[in-house]
Protein backbone atom coordinates (compact mmCIF):
# COMPACT_ATOMS: atom_id res chain seq x y z
CA UNK A 1 0.00 0.00 0.00
CA UNK A 2 2.89 2.23 0.51
CA UNK A 3 4.44 1.56 -2.47
CA UNK A 4 0.96 2.35 -4.18
CA UNK A 5 0.79 5.60 -2.65
CA UNK A 6 4.75 7.11 -3.53
CA UNK A 7 3.99 5.48 -6.63
CA UNK A 8 1.04 7.77 -7.35
CA UNK A 9 2.35 10.33 -5.55
CA UNK A 10 4.90 10.56 -8.43
CA UNK A 11 2.62 10.09 -11.01
CA UNK A 12 0.73 13.14 -9.99
CA UNK A 13 3.64 15.31 -9.20
CA UNK A 14 5.01 14.68 -12.79
CA UNK A 15 1.65 15.38 -14.41
CA UNK A 16 1.30 18.47 -12.08
CA UNK A 17 4.49 19.32 -13.82
CA UNK A 18 3.85 18.31 -16.93
CA UNK A 19 0.13 20.71 -16.94
CA UNK A 20 -1.82 17.55 -17.94
CA UNK A 21 -4.72 18.84 -16.01
CA UNK A 22 -7.01 16.44 -17.98
CA UNK A 23 -5.57 13.29 -17.18
CA UNK A 24 -5.00 14.40 -13.77
CA UNK A 25 -8.32 14.54 -13.26
CA UNK A 26 -8.83 11.55 -14.62
CA UNK A 27 -6.70 9.95 -12.41
CA UNK A 28 -7.84 11.04 -8.93
CA UNK A 29 -11.77 10.51 -10.03
CA UNK A 30 -10.89 6.87 -9.87
CA UNK A 31 -9.62 7.15 -6.42
CA UNK A 32 -11.37 6.85 -3.02
CA UNK A 33 -11.46 10.10 -1.24
CA UNK A 34 -9.42 8.96 1.80
CA UNK A 35 -6.72 7.66 -0.38
CA UNK A 36 -6.38 11.40 -1.97
CA UNK A 37 -5.68 12.44 1.39
CA UNK A 38 -3.40 10.47 1.86
CA UNK A 39 -1.44 11.64 -1.56
CA UNK A 40 -2.23 15.47 -0.78
CA UNK A 41 -0.34 15.40 2.26
CA UNK A 42 2.85 14.25 0.34
CA UNK A 43 2.08 17.38 -2.24
CA UNK A 44 3.83 21.18 -1.47
CA UNK A 45 1.56 23.40 -0.36
CA UNK A 46 1.59 25.35 -3.26
CA UNK A 47 0.22 22.85 -5.54
CA UNK A 48 -2.38 21.30 -3.37
CA UNK A 49 -5.09 24.10 -4.74
CA UNK A 50 -4.76 23.57 -8.26
CA UNK A 51 -4.79 20.25 -7.51
CA UNK A 52 -7.83 19.94 -5.07
CA UNK A 53 -9.80 22.22 -7.13
CA UNK A 54 -9.68 19.06 -10.10
CA UNK A 55 -12.11 17.29 -7.82
CA UNK A 56 -15.57 16.60 -8.97
CA UNK A 57 -17.82 19.05 -6.39
CA UNK A 58 -18.79 15.79 -4.03
CA UNK A 59 -15.52 13.91 -4.16
CA UNK A 60 -13.51 16.72 -3.11
CA UNK A 61 -16.29 17.38 -0.01
CA UNK A 62 -15.48 14.15 0.77
CA UNK A 63 -11.41 14.42 0.45
CA UNK A 64 -11.43 17.51 1.93
CA UNK A 65 -12.80 16.02 5.41
CA UNK A 66 -10.27 13.49 5.41
CA UNK A 67 -7.54 16.06 5.20
CA UNK A 68 -5.16 17.28 8.13
CA UNK A 69 -6.49 20.65 9.93
CA UNK A 70 -3.16 22.09 8.56
CA UNK A 71 -3.71 21.39 5.02
CA UNK A 72 -7.88 22.40 5.41
CA UNK A 73 -7.08 25.95 7.29
CA UNK A 74 -4.59 26.99 4.15
CA UNK A 75 -7.00 25.69 1.51
CA UNK A 76 -10.01 27.66 3.26
CA UNK A 77 -7.81 30.65 3.17
CA UNK A 78 -7.18 30.06 -0.39
CA UNK A 79 -10.94 29.42 -1.27
CA UNK A 80 -13.29 31.99 -2.76
CA UNK A 81 -16.70 32.60 -1.17
CA UNK A 82 -18.17 30.33 -3.77
CA UNK A 83 -15.59 27.79 -3.37
CA UNK A 84 -16.05 27.57 0.07
CA UNK A 85 -19.32 27.47 -0.34
CA UNK A 86 -19.53 24.64 -2.38
CA UNK A 87 -17.54 22.45 0.27
CA UNK A 88 -19.47 23.46 3.23
CA UNK A 89 -22.46 22.60 1.46
CA UNK A 90 -21.42 19.02 0.42
CA UNK A 91 -20.27 18.82 3.89
CA UNK A 92 -22.50 16.36 6.53
CA UNK A 93 -23.33 18.40 9.80
CA UNK A 94 -20.90 16.13 12.21
CA UNK A 95 -17.86 16.60 9.76
CA UNK A 96 -18.65 20.50 9.46
CA UNK A 97 -18.93 20.84 13.61
CA UNK A 98 -15.54 19.11 13.63
CA UNK A 99 -13.84 21.34 11.19
CA UNK A 100 -15.44 24.07 12.85
CA UNK A 101 -13.73 22.84 16.06
CA UNK A 102 -10.25 22.38 14.74
CA UNK A 103 -10.05 26.15 12.77
CA UNK A 104 -8.86 29.07 14.26
CA UNK A 105 -11.18 32.12 15.12
CA UNK A 106 -11.07 33.95 11.73
CA UNK A 107 -11.45 30.93 9.67
CA UNK A 108 -14.52 29.89 11.95
CA UNK A 109 -15.98 33.62 11.33
CA UNK A 110 -15.93 32.81 7.27
CA UNK A 111 -17.09 29.01 7.31
CA UNK A 112 -20.36 30.17 9.42
CA UNK A 113 -20.54 33.15 6.51
CA UNK A 114 -21.21 30.52 3.86
CA UNK A 115 -23.07 28.07 5.61
CA UNK A 116 -26.55 28.48 4.99
CA UNK A 117 -28.90 29.45 8.25
CA UNK A 118 -30.09 25.57 8.81
CA UNK A 119 -26.95 24.34 9.32
CA UNK A 120 -25.45 27.43 11.11
CA UNK A 121 -27.94 26.47 13.31
CA UNK A 122 -27.36 23.00 13.38
CA UNK A 123 -23.60 23.90 14.15
CA UNK A 124 -24.25 26.46 16.90
CA UNK A 125 -26.55 23.30 18.62
CA UNK A 126 -23.87 20.56 18.34
CA UNK A 127 -21.18 23.04 19.92
CA UNK A 128 -23.00 23.42 22.89
CA UNK A 129 -23.11 19.98 23.81
CA UNK A 130 -20.07 18.74 26.33
CA UNK A 131 -16.64 17.94 25.08
CA UNK A 132 -16.22 14.24 24.00
CA UNK A 133 -20.20 13.67 24.43
CA UNK A 134 -22.78 11.94 22.09
CA UNK A 135 -24.50 15.34 21.40
CA UNK A 136 -21.12 16.92 20.13
CA UNK A 137 -20.23 13.63 17.59
CA UNK A 138 -23.79 13.17 16.15
CA UNK A 139 -25.27 14.07 13.14
CA UNK A 140 -28.96 15.59 12.62
CA UNK A 141 -29.54 14.01 9.13
CA UNK A 142 -31.57 11.15 9.76
CA UNK A 143 -34.47 9.27 7.94
CA UNK A 144 -37.47 9.87 10.02
CA UNK A 145 -40.59 8.56 9.44
CA UNK A 146 -44.34 8.13 10.70
CA UNK A 147 -45.54 4.95 12.35
CA UNK A 148 -49.20 5.48 10.41
CA UNK A 149 -47.10 5.63 6.83
CA UNK A 150 -47.34 2.78 4.85
CA UNK A 151 -44.32 0.05 3.40
CA UNK A 152 -44.86 2.82 -0.18
CA UNK A 153 -44.94 5.66 1.38
CA UNK A 154 -41.79 5.57 3.55
CA UNK A 155 -39.85 4.50 0.40
CA UNK A 156 -40.70 7.13 -1.75
CA UNK A 157 -39.58 9.65 1.42
CA UNK A 158 -36.34 7.89 1.48
CA UNK A 159 -36.29 8.48 -1.77
CA UNK A 160 -36.72 12.20 -1.96
CA UNK A 161 -34.88 12.71 1.41
CA UNK A 162 -32.14 10.15 1.82
CA UNK A 163 -30.05 11.80 -0.89
CA UNK A 164 -29.28 14.45 1.66
CA UNK A 165 -28.76 12.11 4.97
CA UNK A 166 -25.56 10.17 5.90
CA UNK A 167 -26.93 6.77 6.16
CA UNK A 168 -30.51 5.17 4.65
CA UNK A 169 -29.87 2.10 5.85
CA UNK A 170 -31.59 2.38 9.16
CA UNK A 171 -34.56 4.58 9.79
CA UNK A 172 -36.19 6.07 12.76
CA UNK A 173 -39.35 5.85 13.93
CA UNK A 174 -40.79 9.20 15.31
CA UNK A 175 -44.08 9.82 16.86
CA UNK A 176 -43.92 13.70 18.54
CA UNK A 177 -39.93 13.57 17.90
CA UNK A 178 -39.77 10.66 20.39
CA UNK A 179 -38.98 7.34 19.07
CA UNK A 180 -40.86 4.64 18.99
CA UNK A 181 -38.78 2.54 17.40
CA UNK A 182 -36.42 1.63 14.06
CA UNK A 183 -36.88 -0.16 10.97
CA UNK A 184 -34.33 -1.05 8.09
CA UNK A 185 -34.13 -0.65 4.32
CA UNK A 186 -34.30 -4.30 4.40
CA UNK A 187 -37.02 -4.55 6.23
CA UNK A 188 -39.06 -2.46 3.63
CA UNK A 189 -37.94 -4.04 0.21
CA UNK A 190 -38.88 -7.50 1.76
CA UNK A 191 -42.46 -6.29 2.50
CA UNK A 192 -44.97 -8.66 0.85
CA UNK A 193 -47.55 -6.01 1.22
CA UNK A 194 -47.00 -2.24 0.67
CA UNK A 195 -49.75 -0.98 1.93
CA UNK A 196 -48.45 -2.65 5.23
CA UNK A 197 -47.77 0.31 8.13
CA UNK A 198 -44.31 1.05 9.80
CA UNK A 199 -45.89 0.45 12.80
CA UNK A 200 -46.35 -2.85 12.14
CA UNK A 201 -43.12 -4.20 11.13
CA UNK A 202 -40.81 -1.82 13.08
CA UNK A 203 -38.64 -3.11 15.76
CA UNK A 204 -40.04 -1.43 18.85
CA UNK A 205 -36.77 -2.49 21.16
CA UNK A 206 -34.49 0.32 20.54
CA UNK A 207 -31.26 0.94 22.20
CA UNK A 208 -30.24 4.12 21.98
CA UNK A 209 -28.03 6.44 24.14
CA UNK A 210 -28.13 10.23 25.67
CA UNK A 211 -26.75 13.67 24.22
CA UNK A 212 -23.93 13.58 27.87
CA UNK A 213 -23.07 9.85 27.27
CA UNK A 214 -19.60 9.60 26.48
CA UNK A 215 -18.15 9.41 23.37
CA UNK A 216 -15.71 6.16 24.47
CA UNK A 217 -18.65 4.09 25.81
CA UNK A 218 -21.00 4.68 22.39
CA UNK A 219 -18.31 3.54 20.46
CA UNK A 220 -18.18 0.72 22.81
CA UNK A 221 -21.93 0.40 22.27
CA UNK A 222 -22.06 0.19 18.29
CA UNK A 223 -19.26 -2.32 18.18
CA UNK A 224 -21.24 -4.53 20.63
CA UNK A 225 -24.33 -4.52 18.85
CA UNK A 226 -22.31 -4.25 15.27
CA UNK A 227 -24.83 -1.15 14.55
CA UNK A 228 -24.08 1.01 11.43
CA UNK A 229 -25.87 3.84 13.52
CA UNK A 230 -26.97 4.62 16.72
CA UNK A 231 -29.72 7.10 17.38
CA UNK A 232 -29.66 9.80 20.16
CA UNK A 233 -32.29 11.22 22.40
CA UNK A 234 -32.10 13.97 24.70
CA UNK A 235 -33.82 13.93 28.56
CA UNK A 236 -37.45 13.70 27.29
CA UNK A 237 -36.80 11.00 25.00
CA UNK A 238 -36.65 13.06 22.09
CA UNK A 239 -34.71 11.89 19.01
CA UNK A 240 -32.00 14.91 17.90
CA UNK A 241 -29.44 12.55 16.22
CA UNK A 242 -27.88 10.07 15.44
CA UNK A 243 -23.91 8.40 15.71
CA UNK A 244 -22.47 6.77 12.50
CA UNK A 245 -19.93 3.69 12.57
CA UNK A 246 -17.15 5.50 10.79
CA UNK A 247 -17.67 8.34 13.82
CA UNK A 248 -17.47 6.08 16.44
CA UNK A 249 -14.03 4.59 14.71
CA UNK A 250 -12.36 7.43 14.93
CA UNK A 251 -13.53 8.19 18.68
CA UNK A 252 -11.98 4.46 19.16
CA UNK A 253 -8.76 5.73 17.05
CA UNK A 254 -8.87 8.97 19.15
CA UNK A 255 -9.42 7.67 22.88
CA UNK A 256 -6.76 4.61 22.02
CA UNK A 257 -4.03 7.24 20.83
CA UNK A 258 -4.95 9.46 23.78
CA UNK A 259 -4.35 6.03 26.08
CA UNK A 260 -0.95 5.19 24.83
CA UNK A 261 0.38 8.46 25.50
CA UNK A 262 -0.79 8.53 29.33
CA UNK A 263 0.45 5.28 29.50
CA UNK A 264 3.64 6.02 28.27
CA UNK A 265 4.00 9.03 29.95
CA UNK A 266 3.23 12.19 27.75
CA UNK A 267 0.14 14.57 26.89
CA UNK A 268 -2.45 13.86 24.69
CA UNK A 269 -1.45 15.34 21.16
CA UNK A 270 -3.97 15.85 18.62
CA UNK A 271 -1.13 16.27 16.01
CA UNK A 272 0.31 13.45 13.93
CA UNK A 273 3.57 12.39 14.67
CA UNK A 274 5.43 13.61 11.25
CA UNK A 275 3.33 17.01 11.62
CA UNK A 276 4.73 17.49 15.54
CA UNK A 277 7.39 19.59 15.42
CA UNK A 278 10.92 19.00 18.15
CA UNK A 279 8.94 22.12 20.23
CA UNK A 280 5.11 20.02 20.20
CA UNK A 281 7.05 17.07 21.11
CA UNK A 282 9.17 19.02 23.82
CA UNK A 283 5.83 20.35 25.41
CA UNK A 284 3.94 17.04 25.39
CA UNK A 285 6.67 15.01 27.06
CA UNK A 286 8.60 17.40 29.27
CA UNK A 287 5.96 17.49 32.50
CA UNK A 288 5.71 13.68 32.97
CA UNK A 289 9.80 13.38 32.49
CA UNK A 290 10.47 16.37 34.86
CA UNK A 291 7.61 14.70 37.33
CA UNK A 292 8.91 11.24 37.14
CA UNK A 293 12.84 12.94 38.02
CA UNK A 294 11.63 14.46 40.99
CA UNK A 295 9.85 11.57 42.40
CA UNK A 296 13.06 9.79 41.86
CA UNK A 297 14.09 11.79 44.60
CA UNK A 298 12.57 9.24 47.14
CA UNK A 299 14.26 6.03 45.86
CA UNK A 300 17.47 7.91 46.42
CA UNK A 301 16.65 8.81 49.79
CA UNK A 302 15.63 5.00 50.56
CA UNK A 303 18.92 4.14 49.03
CA UNK A 304 21.03 6.76 51.48
CA UNK A 305 18.73 5.58 54.43
CA UNK A 306 20.11 2.17 54.06
CA UNK A 307 23.94 2.80 53.56
CA UNK A 308 24.96 0.47 56.74
CA UNK A 309 23.57 -2.18 55.14
CA UNK A 310 25.17 -1.71 51.61
CA UNK A 311 28.21 -1.11 53.40
CA UNK A 312 27.93 -4.69 55.38
CA UNK A 313 27.39 -6.41 52.25
CA UNK A 314 28.38 -4.93 48.91
CA UNK A 315 27.32 -7.41 46.78
CA UNK A 316 23.53 -5.94 47.32
CA UNK A 317 24.11 -2.95 45.42
CA UNK A 318 24.35 -4.83 42.18
CA UNK A 319 20.85 -6.20 42.35
CA UNK A 320 18.93 -3.46 43.07
CA UNK A 321 18.54 -2.50 39.28
CA UNK A 322 17.27 -6.44 38.36
CA UNK A 323 14.71 -5.52 41.49
CA UNK A 324 13.44 -2.41 40.21
CA UNK A 325 12.99 -3.24 36.19
CA UNK A 326 11.00 -6.42 37.20
CA UNK A 327 8.53 -4.72 39.47
CA UNK A 328 7.94 -2.28 37.15
CA UNK A 329 7.09 -4.74 34.65
CA UNK A 330 5.10 -6.66 36.58
CA UNK A 331 3.22 -3.96 37.62
CA UNK A 332 3.01 -2.46 34.08
CA UNK A 333 1.33 -5.99 32.79
CA UNK A 334 -0.88 -6.04 35.33
CA UNK A 335 -2.04 -1.86 34.77
CA UNK A 336 -1.97 -2.57 31.06
CA UNK A 337 -4.38 -5.58 31.55
CA UNK A 338 -6.56 -3.53 34.03
CA UNK A 339 -7.26 -0.43 31.72
CA UNK A 340 -7.80 -2.20 28.89
CA UNK A 341 -10.62 -4.36 30.50
CA UNK A 342 -11.87 -0.72 31.99
CA UNK A 343 -11.85 0.65 28.66
CA UNK A 344 -13.53 -2.05 26.92
CA UNK A 345 -16.49 -1.68 30.18
CA UNK A 346 -15.14 -5.40 30.73
CA UNK A 347 -14.60 -4.35 34.52
CA UNK A 348 -16.18 -2.60 37.35
CA UNK A 349 -15.11 -0.69 40.32
CA UNK A 350 -17.29 -3.93 41.97
CA UNK A 351 -14.72 -6.36 40.29
CA UNK A 352 -11.85 -4.96 42.77
CA UNK A 353 -11.94 -7.49 44.42
CA UNK A 354 -11.79 -10.22 42.15
CA UNK A 355 -9.47 -8.57 40.13
CA UNK A 356 -6.78 -8.16 43.46
CA UNK A 357 -7.25 -12.02 44.00
CA UNK A 358 -6.58 -13.16 40.75
CA UNK A 359 -3.09 -11.00 40.55
CA UNK A 360 -2.22 -12.60 43.85
CA UNK A 361 -2.73 -16.05 42.74
CA UNK A 362 -0.81 -14.71 39.57
CA UNK A 363 1.68 -13.07 41.65
CA UNK A 364 2.62 -16.48 43.66
CA UNK A 365 3.19 -18.12 40.85
CA UNK A 366 5.21 -15.48 38.72
CA UNK A 367 7.33 -14.73 41.91
CA UNK A 368 7.87 -18.50 43.14
CA UNK A 369 9.33 -18.80 39.07
CA UNK A 370 11.01 -15.93 39.12
CA UNK A 371 12.53 -16.15 42.36
CA UNK A 372 13.97 -19.96 41.98
CA UNK A 373 15.48 -18.82 37.84
CA UNK A 374 17.13 -15.75 40.15
CA UNK A 375 18.60 -18.11 42.73
CA UNK A 376 20.38 -20.15 40.24
CA UNK A 377 21.35 -17.14 38.05
CA UNK A 378 22.99 -16.02 40.86
CA UNK A 379 24.79 -19.14 42.50
CA UNK A 380 25.72 -20.18 38.78
CA UNK A 381 26.51 -17.48 37.26
CA UNK A 382 27.31 -14.50 40.00
CA UNK A 383 29.38 -16.88 42.11
CA UNK A 384 30.64 -19.90 40.64
CA UNK A 385 31.31 -18.40 36.56
CA UNK A 386 32.03 -14.58 37.40
CA UNK A 387 34.15 -15.90 40.89
CA UNK A 388 32.22 -13.19 43.08
CA UNK A 389 33.01 -14.65 46.21
CA UNK A 390 30.84 -12.18 48.24
CA UNK A 391 27.79 -13.37 47.38
CA UNK A 392 26.85 -16.23 49.88
CA UNK A 393 23.66 -18.13 49.86
CA UNK A 394 22.37 -15.88 52.40
CA UNK A 395 22.37 -12.79 49.59
CA UNK A 396 21.08 -15.15 46.98
CA UNK A 397 18.03 -15.85 49.68
CA UNK A 398 17.96 -12.10 50.11
CA UNK A 399 17.52 -11.35 46.82
CA UNK A 400 14.98 -13.79 45.66
CA UNK A 401 12.60 -13.33 48.93
CA UNK A 402 12.71 -9.76 47.35
CA UNK A 403 11.80 -10.68 44.33
CA UNK A 404 9.04 -12.77 45.24
CA UNK A 405 7.36 -10.05 47.15
CA UNK A 406 8.21 -7.22 44.92
CA UNK A 407 6.11 -8.73 42.23
CA UNK A 408 3.61 -9.42 44.42
CA UNK A 409 3.33 -6.02 45.67
CA UNK A 410 3.84 -4.61 41.95
CA UNK A 411 0.62 -6.82 41.09
CA UNK A 412 -1.60 -5.31 43.34
CA UNK A 413 -0.62 -1.68 42.94
CA UNK A 414 -1.20 -2.17 39.03
CA UNK A 415 -4.17 -3.55 39.68
CA UNK A 416 -5.77 -1.50 41.85
CA UNK A 417 -4.36 2.21 41.33
CA UNK A 418 -6.14 2.04 37.70
CA UNK A 419 -9.55 0.79 38.85
CA UNK A 420 -9.47 3.37 41.98
CA UNK A 421 -8.42 6.22 39.42
CA UNK A 422 -11.78 5.51 37.50
CA UNK A 423 -14.12 5.21 40.38
CA UNK A 424 -12.94 8.65 41.21
CA UNK A 425 -13.53 9.96 37.77
CA UNK A 426 -10.13 9.94 36.42
CA UNK A 427 -8.37 8.21 33.28
CA UNK A 428 -7.07 5.08 34.14
CA UNK A 429 -4.18 5.20 31.47
CA UNK A 430 -2.63 7.40 33.88
CA UNK A 431 -1.86 5.46 36.05
CA UNK A 432 0.37 3.10 33.85
CA UNK A 433 3.88 2.50 33.30
CA UNK A 434 5.74 5.87 34.24
CA UNK A 435 3.37 6.13 37.39
CA UNK A 436 3.14 2.55 38.51
CA UNK A 437 6.80 1.99 38.20
CA UNK A 438 7.85 4.70 40.31
CA UNK A 439 5.96 3.38 42.93
CA UNK A 440 6.71 -0.15 42.79
CA UNK A 441 10.73 1.24 42.87
CA UNK A 442 10.54 2.92 46.28
CA UNK A 443 8.38 -0.03 47.53
CA UNK A 444 10.79 -2.99 46.16
CA UNK A 445 13.62 -0.89 47.62
CA UNK A 446 12.30 -0.72 51.13
CA UNK A 447 11.13 -4.57 50.99
CA UNK A 448 14.96 -4.89 49.80
CA UNK A 449 17.25 -3.04 52.48
CA UNK A 450 14.72 -4.36 55.44
CA UNK A 451 14.81 -7.83 54.53
CA UNK A 452 18.61 -7.44 53.85
CA UNK A 453 19.05 -5.67 57.39
CA UNK A 454 17.04 -8.19 58.99
CA UNK A 455 18.89 -11.05 57.93
CA UNK A 456 22.27 -9.63 57.77
CA UNK A 457 21.99 -8.58 61.31
CA UNK A 458 21.02 -11.55 62.68
CA UNK A 459 23.81 -13.67 60.46
CA UNK A 460 26.05 -10.64 62.25
CA UNK A 461 24.88 -11.90 65.61
CA UNK A 462 25.05 -15.64 65.06
CA UNK A 463 28.13 -15.30 63.61
CA UNK A 464 29.28 -13.43 66.53
CA UNK A 465 27.46 -15.71 69.19
CA UNK A 466 29.70 -18.39 67.41
CA UNK A 467 33.08 -16.56 67.81
CA UNK A 468 32.08 -16.05 71.51
CA UNK A 469 31.11 -19.61 71.95
CA UNK A 470 34.56 -20.68 70.57
CA UNK A 471 36.30 -18.26 72.76
CA UNK A 472 34.74 -19.50 75.87
CA UNK A 473 35.55 -23.55 74.85
CA UNK A 474 38.99 -22.82 74.68
CA UNK A 475 38.88 -20.96 77.81
CA UNK A 476 37.61 -24.11 79.22
CA UNK A 477 39.89 -26.19 77.83
CA UNK A 478 42.73 -24.53 78.87
CA UNK A 479 41.93 -24.26 82.62
CA UNK A 480 41.45 -28.38 82.65
CA UNK A 481 44.99 -28.75 80.88
CA UNK A 482 46.28 -26.13 83.36
CA UNK A 483 44.80 -27.99 85.94
CA UNK A 484 45.59 -31.27 85.22
CA UNK A 485 49.30 -29.80 84.63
Amino acid sequence: MAEHTVTMESTLKKLLEEKKYATLKDVLVTMNPADVAAIFEEIADERLPRLFRLLPKEQAAETFVEMEPEQQEMLIRGFSDAELREVIEELYVDDAVDLVEEMPANVVKRILAQADPQMRKEINDLLRYPENSAGSIMTTEYVSLRPKMTVAEAITRIRRTGVDKETIYTCYVTEGSKLIGTVSVKDLLLSTDDSTPILKIMDENVISVSTLTDQEEVAQMLSKYNFLALPVVDTDGRMVGIITFDDAMDVLVEETTEDIEKMAGMLPSEKSYLRSNAWDLFKHRIPWLALLMVSATFTGMIITGFESALAAQVALTAFIPMLMDTGGNSGSQASVTVIRALSLGELEFSDAPKVIWKEIQTAVLCGIALATLCFAKIMLVDRLLLGNTDITVLTAFVVCFTMALTVLMAKIVGCSLPMGAKKLGFDPAVMASPFITTIVDALSLLVYFAIASALLAMNIWQNSRAVLLRRKAARRKAFWLFAIL
